[in-house]
């Protein structure tokens, strides 16, 4: 089985549509039952065969800092680097040249959630002598990539061919690219692929229906994506955790008289007080909510108090 040991993990965006919710938390530290979104992307990756990561933060970097204290998650090698200055994706990839000097790597956003098979993607990119390979999917979200014939041969109609694929955000790639970014700039790498598909680069890419794919931009795909796991009793293949989802953290106070309905998620520390009503409500670490308070479909960031009735809002 070929492998691939180098990843780099974009987790510099500012997750403005998940705001407030990241307001103080990075959105690659979002929890998903507990576990931080970015640790299913390490996963997913370990399972693969990655070795070490590179981690790109921005907004809050104290915060990878402190979930990632040793340089290290689950035994494999993890490499922060902060861009004061958001450089995108192709600038990010330029900034970590250095560390990942002239091997492949793999690219993997922080900010999905999937269980599609990586394989097949590393598997092509070795076979066809690819200069870089996109995964692709079918999302309905959009098309952007134009794939004929195992070659992507347009993007963001670049060149007028109309896209039937949308990107799902991971790739292989070789270290040609290093060049074909210029330093110290902020530019996405979409225009560089497009550039080097014109300049006759070999741009390949795999179609990855099966198995679940999320992206997760809004509240609403947020919620969304908890109501899966727990109506489908959905977990990645590359979870090896029995404890995973928790949908009450063993450190959670919840009272007797308390109601918890649906899919309710109960974060580490917290505090739900007597007849209390939570339906569909997913509580972050530390965050307290008062007797008799009411609540559907909220988001209760960390540490903080509630009480009252609140629907369908981010407190």
């Amino acid at each position: 089985m070929t492998t691939i040991a180098q990843a780099f993990v974009l987790g510099a965006g500012l997750g403005k549509r998940l705001r407030p919710l990241t307001d103080d938390l990075p959105k690659p530290l979002v929890p998903i039952f507990q576990k931080p979104l970015i640790t299913f992307a390490l996963d997913h990756l370990i399972d693969i065969g990655v070795k070490s990561s590179i981690i790109n933060t921005h907004k809050l970097p104290d915060f990878f800092q402190r979930f990632f204290p040793q340089n290290d998650y689950e035994g494999h090698a993890i490499k922060l680097v902060n861009e004061p200055v958001l450089l995108e994706t192709g600038g990010g990839i330029k900034n970590v040249e250095v560390d990942f000097g002239a091997k492949p790597f793999i690219t993997y956003s922080s900010d999905i959630l999937t269980d599609i098979d990586l394989q097949p993607l590393i598997d092509e990119h070795f076979r066809s002598g690819n200069d870089v390979t996109l995964a692709l999917r079918d999302t309905g979200l959009a098309a952007a990539v134009a794939f004929r014939n195992g070659r992507v041969v347009d993007i963001s109609n670049r060149y007028g061919i109309t896209g039937n694929y949308d990107f799902a955000n991971i790739a292989v790639w070789n270290p040609e690219i290093f060049e074909r970014i210029p330093p110290n700039r902020r530019i996405s790498f979409i225009p560089i692929i497009a550039d080097w598909i014109g300049a006759g680069g070999k741009i390949g890419g795999v179609v990855l229906n099966d198995g679940k794919w999320f992206n997760i931009g809004s509240r609403t795909e947020y919620l969304e994506v908890h109501l899966m796991i727990s109506e489908e009793h959905w977990k990645p293949h590359y979870l090896k955790t029995s404890a995973w989802p928790e949908r009450v953290a063993a450190s959670a106070i919840v009272d007797r008289t308390a109601q918890l309905r649906g899919c309710t998620v109960v974060g580490r520390d917290c505090r739900v007080g007597a007849e209390a009503i939570l339906e569909d409500t997913i509580l972050w670490p530390g965050a307290q909510i008062a007797s008799k308070s009411h609540l559907r479909g909220c988001i209760v960031r960390a540490n903080q108090k509630v009480n009252g009735i609140h629907r369908d809002i981010d407190i």
